[in-house]
């Protein structure tokens, strides 16, 4: 305080605690430059949508005198393209904590583009104006498979970017130790996000240097504002334990204001996706409404119908190659090709789980010899990530998951699904907790979210998580966007071993 108090009527108000906007960080800047880039990937890309969309149709020999190309690219054209990026702002497409990351980024660019379609449709209609419909389906048949293409190749550049150590998130975690640390793992691993942990904010109750993580103590949970503008940090994570009453927030909020310091909550609801949560305000209390889990769904018909077609339409197109790894195994050592493995299925109905055999035919003697190498001694899985077992056509099979593409038969058969948790020994199921055996309530998949966030890589814990995760939490743009990110982590070869 000390400050000069100036007197407005009968009250003394203190100016300097009034908030003002401080310069923008470095990571405030890079964002913007961001969303700028890509707001001008957008606007280039739809104007050559329009232009590429007058050019078909006049190419189809259908505009009249009245309604040719130089009009519809000169006028008509111009007016589209400004709606269309204003449709952009107003649904939220350049909103830096969807930028590069999750699938709200697609289906905003979507809304945007059903949006404008609309106004089109609407401002025709009112003002008589004949468009031409062929130049309307092609500018967003167009348009949208461009933007959505150049919003994923900017995703890349910027998970490139956090790899080599640019455009990094400075985060400070606050809450109990153990959470910290909880969260701390998560973005870790998940380093392609960007978050770079700067230190822990914890009670003050519990004075330490570190968590037992190992992630340093920079402060205490009372003065976290102070601590992240500190550390210069852009974004503070609260997690349990971060603050007593829903007052400290506000207050820490309050004190951030203007510095650019984000802040983000993990609520105590953990894993549960955002598509099963609705906030509803009642008088200034957000109640967050959470729909029920979507075990159900994800055993319906159309699932299954989706896993038929989709298995079937793979087998087809990675039938040369796995004749290829086929004819390898059989030549290396003249055993079988196919390894078969009894595993568990939904509901615990057994089944014959299909693979390239990667190991010698006298693989599963050898294991009593190798126990010594186990990587999960705390689970219930066998993980060496140098297994003397593996034949050199099986390590290159297992590099590029190959040695998983006779599973395609298991979905075909109803035994697997394409998307799932991980299909189980029995010998695991048999040590499983209560909570563990609902990964049984769905067919296992031949890839899930375990695939696509490590592989071999991932804990137990870990593994058993994301699996109850997708099991809680199933969708079918879910399961298209572990489809596609399988494919890059196959690529990788992270975890494969």
């Amino acid at each position: 305080m000390g400050q000069p108090m100036r007197e407005t009527g009968v009250f003394l108000l203190d100016v300097s605690a009034r908030p003002t906007t401080q310069p923008l960080t470095e990571r405030s800047r890079g964002q913007r430059l961001l969303q700028l880039g890509i707001a001008g990937g957008d606007l280039v890309l739809i104007t050559v949508a329009t232009a590429l969309a007058a050019i078909g149709r006049t190419s189809l020999d259908v505009f009249n005198a009245a309604n040719d190309v130089n009009v519809v690219a000169q006028s008509v054209g111009l007016w589209i393209v400004a709606a269309w990026m204003v449709a952009n702002l107003l649904v939220g497409a350049y909103t830096s904590s969807t930028l590069g990351v999750g699938t709200l980024e697609y289906a905003r660019v979507c809304s945007a583009a059903g949006l404008t379609a609309g106004a089109i449709g609407i401002a025709s209609y009112l003002t008589k104006f004949n468009l031409s419909r062929g130049f309307f389906v092609l500018i967003f048949v167009i348009g949208v498979p461009m933007l959505l293409v150049w919003r994923w190749s900017a995703r890349r550049l910027v998970h490139r970017a956090h790899a080599h150590g640019h455009l990094l998130t400075r985060v400070v975690i606050s809450g109990t130790a153990s959470h910290v640390d909880d969260v701390a793992r998560v973005l870790e691993r998940e380093a392609w996000l960007g978050y770079e942990i700067v230190g822990a904010l914890v009670p003050s109750s519990h004075p330490t240097v570190s968590t037992p993580g190992g992630v340093p103590v920079v402060g205490n949970t009372a003065r976290a504002a102070e601590s992240a503008l500190a550390t210069k940090a852009d974004l503070i994570v609260f997690t349990e334990g971060a603050f007593p009453s829903a007052v400290d927030f506000r207050r820490i909020a309050w004190d951030l204001e203007g510095h650019h310091v984000g802040m983000a909550v993990v609520p105590s609801l953990s894993d549960i996706s955002s598509g099963r949560m609705t906030m509803r305000p009642v008088g200034g209390l957000p109640l967050v409404h959470v729909e029920p889990p979507q075990s159900l769904g994800a055993a319906r018909w159309s699932k299954r119908a989706f896993d038929f077609l989709g298995a079937t339409l793979l087998l087809l197109l990675a039938s040369p190659v796995m004749l290829v790894f086929a004819i390898a195994t059989k030549l290396q050592d003249g055993g079988p090709v196919l390894f078969r493995q009894t595993r568990v299925g939904r509901d615990g109905e057994l089944f014959e789980c299909l693979k390239f055999r990667s190991m010698v035919v006298d693989a599963e003697a050898r294991l009593a010899g190798i126990t010594h190498l186990n990587q999960n001694a705390d689970g219930v899985l066998f993980k060496a990530q140098h297994d003397p077992r593996i034949t050199r056509v099986g390590a290159f099979m297992r590099r590029y998951s190959i040695d998983e593409l006779p599973q395609l038969i298991n979905v075909v058969n109803g035994d697997m699904s394409l998307v799932g948790p991980r299909p189980a020994l029995p010998a695991e199921v048999r040590r499983y907790a209560p909570d563990v055996q609902r990964r049984l309530h769905v067919r296992p998949g031949v890839t899930g979210l375990w695939q696509v966030s490590g592989r071999s890589d991932l804990s137990w814990d870990d593994t058993v998580r994301l699996d109850l995760y997708y099991v809680d939490n199933w969708s079918v743009v879910q399961d298209l966007s572990i489809l596609t990110k399988t494919v890059q982590a196959v690529l990788r070869s992270r975890g494969a071993y």
